[in-house]
């Protein structure tokens, strides 16, 4: 990634200005981004003037709530504050995820960022359950609300600095690859739907008179942030349980180990994701038996580099050597592949081999199958068995199936 000091235009909007005020003043080295210390820096910043922000619009909005007896604006205050709690444990994860590996934890400890996360995304939970009883009790309860242009002016401050917070969090997190940095993007835009609402609520209830409006607000205010925890503990639960790499990723490491001579194919790709910056996959990569292996295991450790430089990948190739000189071993590969496709096109196959015995010929490969076949796997074998006999050779079928593999591919396609 080449940095964020690139212009999208002759003059910058205010609020990129201010941001990228900040990245000057506070992170050394900002074009480096992938950079373990510079993403540190970039998340304690982000972490920092959110805290900072959160809790003056909490105090503001609490004050006057409190005055003036609206449930509405304290909801959005508590809101507010469960902002700043949320950017409390964000910079703690950053800190914590930062620390180097080491004896038991070897892989690192990134995947702090995804609990601090899931904490953050409990809590937004919590904080909206309180509001929601508050505010169903001011329904059927409700008391007077007293308007006030001091109301109204730190409302409005409030959308503007969330509209500014909101740009700030999604230019840092796409700089450094950070979701929860996304999320929080994401958090600070719905809040300004949600302050608009109760600063809608406040004029209204001036106007009319009615008192009961601003409970209802509140427990509109109350359903969004249950709604928005939800998604946000669905979406870091994801990758704590494990969840499929990015099309974009696969294409990519496709596109390195694919983009060497002499590499004839690939199969069998896997991803770990240990937390932002810590990704480790391992690949086979099919090769001509001819070329001296010494050769061969020179061009594996070139696209092993590339990956960890250009993708920031640790990638792990396995060297398959394929036969591509023997006619026999070539027809048999495509009568196989014709089979396949006929019976269903999404059926592959890779790691193809023969081995000739005195009575048959053991056709030797991994096929990739979709999830629904996995049932009936002796029944495919056999059928793929039966219309590959020729009637000179006896082939007997030993295959190993893959459903790990399809879903693989299945990312790739953007399935």
């Amino acid at each position: 990634m080449t940095g964020i000091w690139v212009c999208r235009s002759p003059a910058l909007p205010v609020e990129d200005l201010m941001t990228q005020l900040l990245i000057r003043l506070f992170i050394r080295r900002p074009d480096q981004a992938q950079d373990p210390d510079v993403r540190t820096a970039y998340g304690n910043l982000a972490g920092a003037v959110g805290m900072v922000c959160n809790l003056l619009l909490c105090v503001g909005k609490l004050t006057v709530g409190t005055l003036f007896g609206s449930i509405a604006i304290m909801a959005d205050a508590l809101n507010n504050l469960s902002d700043a709690s949320s950017n409390v444990v964000s910079l703690i994860g950053f800190r914590l995820a930062a620390r180097a590996p080491d004896a038991e934890h070897p892989y690192g400890h990134a995947r702090y960022e995804y609990l601090a996360g899931l904490v953050v995304s409990v809590t937004i939970l919590g904080i909206g359950f309180s509001l929601l009883k508050e505010s169903v009790v001011k329904v059927f309860h409700p008391t007077p609300v007293a308007f006030s242009w001091l109301s109204v002016g730190v409302l409005a401050a409030s959308i503007l600095v969330k509209l500014w917070m909101s740009g700030f969090n999604r230019t840092i997190g796409r700089t450094i690859g950070s979701e929860t940095l996304m999320a929080t993007a994401a958090d600070s835009r719905n809040d300004v739907l949600t302050t608009g609402a109760v600063l809608i609520s406040t004029v209204v209830c001036s106007l009319t008179g009615w008192a009961r409006l601003d409970g209802i607000m509140g427990v509109a205010v109350a359903a969004f942030i249950l709604w928005s925890g939800w998604g946000l503990v669905m979406d870091t639960l994801s990758p704590l349980l494990g969840e499929s790499p990015s099309p974009e990723l696969v294409e990519h490491i496709e596109q390195t180990v694919m983009g060497y001579p002499g590499v004839l194919g690939m199969h069998d790709l896997m991803v770990h994701d240990y937390g932002p910056g810590r990704r480790f996959a391992s690949v086979h990569a099919e090769i001509d038996h001819r070329i001296d292996p010494l050769i061969a295991h020179e061009i594996l450790d070139e696209i092993e580099r590339q990956a960890k430089k250009d993708l920031h990948v640790d990638l792990v190739i396995h060297y398959d050597p394929i036969v591509t000189d023997d006619p026999e071993v070539c027809a048999v590969r495509t009568r196989v592949l014709s089979i396949l496709h006929a019976i269903d096109p999404r059926l592959s196959f890779h790691d193809f081999r023969m081995v000739s015995g005195p009575h048959h010929v053991n056709v030797i490969f991994d096929m990739v199958i979709p999830p629904e076949y996995a049932d009936r796997t002796e029944q495919l074998r056999k059928q793929v068995e039966a219309q590959l006999q020729d009637g000179k050779k006896t082939y007997h079928l030993v295959v190993t199936f893959d459903t790990a593999a399809f879903n693989a591919l299945s990312t790739e396609a953007g399935e």
